[in-house]
């Protein structure tokens, strides 16, 4: 791992410590926490639940090409778009890179993908993902339904964009509150 990959690793690990910590804080503080109402299924209904999918005998230069048209860092791999095969991220793709060199594009999605792929649910909440995220060094959790079709999928990304947003509504509620707004 060069300089680039730990870097992200320590800032990832870091918003996701920061973030956990203000959650502590607040339960700590005898308030009622909040990550019992945050859940997958909030991030979902803001951000949709489309999820880029390939199938496992797609070679990875199609598969590359995915991931640049979706603007996304991971594809699930699934026949039917229902179930889920594995899970392909950039990480897997750079991986067989330097160790297969230019043979690489041309191998499949099987041959590349994540087969024991860890997922969650719609009720899952933010807390227990952040944890699973950090713990298991992943960047995408696909999200499965009662039913165990594919119901979404959430990046870290999605996991601090929608962590900020309601940090910063408690922000405002608590200035309001000084200021006697409320």
């Amino acid at each position: 791992p060069g300089l680039c990959s730990g870097a992200f690793v320590v800032f990832q690990d870091g918003i996701l410590g920061l973030l956990r910590s203000q959650m502590h804080y607040r339960s700590s503080r005898g308030h009622k926490r909040r990550d019992t109402l945050m859940n997958v299924q909030s991030i979902l209904a803001t951000k949709g639940n489309a999820v880029a999918t390939i199938k496992a005998t797609s070679t990875l230069s199609e598969a590359v090409v995915a991931l640049r048209n979706h603007g996304v860092g991971a594809l699930v791999v699934s026949a039917d778009g229902n179930t889920i095969e594995g899970i392909l991220s950039e990480r897997d793709v750079v991986r067989l890179i330097a160790s297969h060199g230019d043979d690489t594009m041309n191998l499949t999605v099987g041959v590349a993908m994540s087969s024991n792929v860890i997922t969650c649910a719609p009720a899952d909440s933010i807390d227990s993902l952040m944890e699973m995220m950090t713990e298991r060094r992943i960047r995408h959790l696909p999200v499965l339904a009662a039913s165990g079709v594919i119901a979404g999928i959430i990046s870290i990304g999605d996991v601090v964009k929608y962590r900020l947003v309601e940090l910063e509504s408690e922000n405002s509620q608590l200035h309001d509150y000084i200021d006697g707004r409320s």
